[in-house]
């Protein structure tokens, strides 16, 4: 099988200034992810793989490009495509459309990798894929455990005050379903979903559960911050998160 890595960053960010291009604990933010993939292929000679930067941004294409861990190809992003309103899985298709064209490929797989999620593991990136190649769903995503639940301990504005965001009757957290968060650091696609124009819980959708202190939503700058203190955190107490920064 042949597995399409994709890297899609657009230029520019509202909440962060240039958040792509950013350090991140004395490192390119953009090469945690390069190293996660680059890690990943080095332990799995089962597979064949290409890996695509697709970007607006001159400098963060060549910043990928000249990463020192692994060859990464380009794709310039189109007008039609660059901008906060685009869905991501749009860019997805795009790359996987592109490379197919430019090396006459069949995937089997195609996985993104979101460049504002750098604490992630190796491990993680297994899991996503031993998880597609056995289900074959639609798409495997990782999320985390979410911290609040809307059967339990999440409320809406109701008219006089509030209610719980699902009605229920739960007295314990413990009774209610179990809920995640999802945390946007890893996808993997069936390619022809792709093709069928949904979104990603549209279909057969399957988890993959990470540490749930490794991905914050960065978009501000005292996320970065807060992101970067955890990642020291990480990187002196646990072997698998150092492990992607040392092959920086």
């Amino acid at each position: 099988m042949k597995i399409l890595f994709t890297i899609c960053a657009r230029a520019g960010s509202k909440g962060i200034k240039n958040k792509n291009l950013r350090g991140f604990c004395g490192k390119p933010l953009a090469y945690y992810t390069v190293s996660a993939i680059d890690l990943y292929i080095k332990k799995h000679p089962e597979f064949q793989y290409d890996i695509v930067v697709n970007s607006d941004s001159k400098e963060l294409l060549e910043l990928v490009s000249k990463n020192g861990m692994v060859p990464v190809e380009q794709i310039r992003r189109g007008e039609s495509l660059s901008g906060d309103r685009v869905g991501k899985i749009e860019v997805i298709r795009d790359c996987l459309q592109k490379m197919q064209a430019r090396h006459g490929a069949c995937y089997g797989m195609v996985v993104d990798l979101d460049v504002t999620s750098p604490l992630r593991t190796v491990c993680d990136l297994e899991k996503v894929v031993a998880l597609q190649v056995e289900k074959q769903a639609d798409v495997v995503t990782t999320v985390a455990a979410a911290r609040r639940n809307p059967y339990f301990n999440q409320v809406r504005r109701d008219g006089k005050g509030v209610k719980k965001v699902i009605g229920s009757s739960y007295t314990a957290r413990q009774q209610a379903p179990e809920v995640f968060d999802m945390n946007a650091s890893i996808y993997a696609y069936r390619p022809q979903f792709l093709y069928e124009g949904k979104g990603v819980l549209d279909g057969y959708t399957e988890i993959v559960e990470m540490y749930d202190t490794g991905v914050l939503d960065l978009d501000h700058e005292n996320d970065l911050e807060l992101m970067e203190v955890i990642a020291w955190h990480l990187f002196e107490k646990k072997d698998a998160f150092r492990e992607i920064r040392e092959n920086i």
